[in-house]
């Protein structure tokens, strides 16, 4: 059985090295603080990147200028989604080696005209983003943050409640004693997303003319901190996410509790081992999207040309006779990790999986041949010569992995970003890291788990023929 069987491994029994775990978690646990937002996310990405020298990829451009092996790019998009690269030694028509993941997660968004008072209290309205368990976003400490561009055209930055000195907000629940009828009801009828309004304030401007006193004293002190009147909220983008901070959890210490680790787990990782990559053979891409938590749709999401429109653009800077053929012959030579987070065993939950196919807490990457659900619908299939491959390079390099499922079959199902890039010709297969409570405020994942995943990113890039 040792020679012929097979057994997936604990990640923390094939380390040698569980400080270096644990280390590079910490700035993992930072990056995760610091991009709450997939704003927050591409500014902090661009700083860490331009720090090791990668240029704007947009301004090499308009400099005229040309793309050889070894330079480093990016390309911001719209401040949601970012594409960094370095090129290889390889022509661009012989393929790339990309990884692919998404900054953007499950929240509450504020509505466009979101103020107003009743019974002596400010609210706003809300509308959530991505799939959630509306339950769990009640009586939560919650950050706002976002912009909002005033009538003149200034753009106001937004984040409110991260600093230990700042106010926080929350959605009230009801108190379980008159709790009868909202306790009776099924799950998905008991919340009310209309009724998910986030408390904002309770004290009354000084005016005995207003009506509404609450929310003009909200409105004055907005007003007094930032210029904005309640017009400039029809043009904000506003969101509102967990408060706390990530944390370790355990008394070993050996997993982190965090918003927002589906999928910046793998935007982390995949970002952190392209920047260790130079001199590839292959152009070493990493992608990071918008809107995956609500089908990859817009011009932001994996759906739309920004992969497409990237890469035709290096091929252009780095030929000397560029064509279309060129491009077409990239992206059907092309090779991408769908970096994506799967959903753990959890024993505490039964039934939810086929435990021979099954992501595991602990046991490495999670390889996901197929997403979709029932019979594979909006699924992407990988073929089984990619999956050799990968095999290949993970063995080769001692990356701890295990092959998973997204839950059994017929009980629920998912889809990530790579049925959108598989329909650009580039083979791709779903690779990412187990995560417990997924779409949770606070999702955990394994130490181990984030680590495997930095080590098989960087021999993706670094050793896939």
């Amino acid at each position: 059985m040792d020679e012929i069987g097979y057994n997936t491994s604990n990640a923390w029994e094939k380390t040698q090295d569980k400080e270096k775990i644990f280390s590079y978690c910490e700035d993992y646990k930072s990056f995760l603080d610091i991009g709450k937002t997939e704003r927050e996310c591409v500014k902090e990405i661009i700083k860490r990147a331009e720090k090791l020298g990668y240029k704007d990829l947009d301004k090499i451009i308009d400099e005229k200028l040309t793309l050889n092996a070894g330079d480093m790019v990016y390309r911001n998009i719209r401040n949601k989604a970012i594409i960094l690269a370095v090129m290889g030694k390889k022509p661009l028509e012989d393929g790339t080696r990309m990884i692919g993941s998404h900054i953007d997660a499950p929240r509450i968004d504020i509505k466009q005209n979101p103020l107003y008072e009743n019974t002596d209290m400010a609210f706003f309205k809300t509308h959530y983003y991505g799939g959630i368990k509306k339950y769990q976003w009640l009586a939560i400490p919650l950050s706002l943050h976002g912009v909002i561009i005033k009538k003149n055209g200034e753009t106001v930055d937004v984040c409110i409640g991260e600093d230990e000195n700042d106010p926080v907000f929350t959605i009230t629940d009801l108190l379980p004693h008159l709790a009868k009828d909202q306790m009776a009801k099924k799950l998905s009828e008991a919340f009310s997303a209309e009724a998910m309004n986030a408390l904002v304030g309770s004290m009354p401007y000084d005016d005995k003319e207003v009506k509404e006193k609450v929310k003009l004293n909200i409105l004055s002190l907005l007003n007094e901190k930032y210029g904005i009147t309640e017009e400039d909220f029809l043009t904000s983008e506003l969101e509102l996410v967990p408060a706390f901070k990530a944390k370790d959890v355990g008394f070993d210490r050996s997993m982190i509790g965090a918003y927002g680790q589906d999928d910046r787990v793998c935007a982390y990782t995949s970002m952190t081992a392209l920047f260790g990559v130079r001199d590839p053979e292959y152009t070493s891409i990493c992608v990071m999207t918008d809107k995956e938590e609500i089908g990859s749709v817009g011009n932001t999401g994996a759906e739309s040309k920004i992969l497409e429109d990237f890469l035709a653009d290096l091929c252009y800077l780095a030929s000397d006779n560029y064509s279309d053929i060129i491009l077409r012959r990239c992206l059907n030579n092309s090779i991408m990790l769908s970096a994506d987070v799967n959903a753990a065993v959890d024993p505490n939950f039964e039934g939810t999986h086929d435990k021979y196919n099954a992501a595991y807490l602990g046991r490495g990457l999670a390889i996901l041949k197929f997403s979709g659900s029932r019979g594979k619908s909006g699924a992407s299939d990988a073929h089984a010569e990619l999956l050799a491959k990968i095999r290949k390079v993970f063995n080769e390099n001692n990356v701890v992995w295990h092959t998973s499922e997204l839950g059994a079959v017929d009980k629920g199902g998912g889809g990530t970003i790579a049925m959108y890039i598989a329909n650009l010709g580039v083979d791709v297969v779903d690779c990412g890291v187990p995560v417990l409570s997924m779409h949770a405020p606070f999702e955990v994942t394994s130490k181990a788990d984030v680590y495997s995943a930095y080590k098989g990113y960087k021999a993706f890039y670094e050793n896939l023929d």
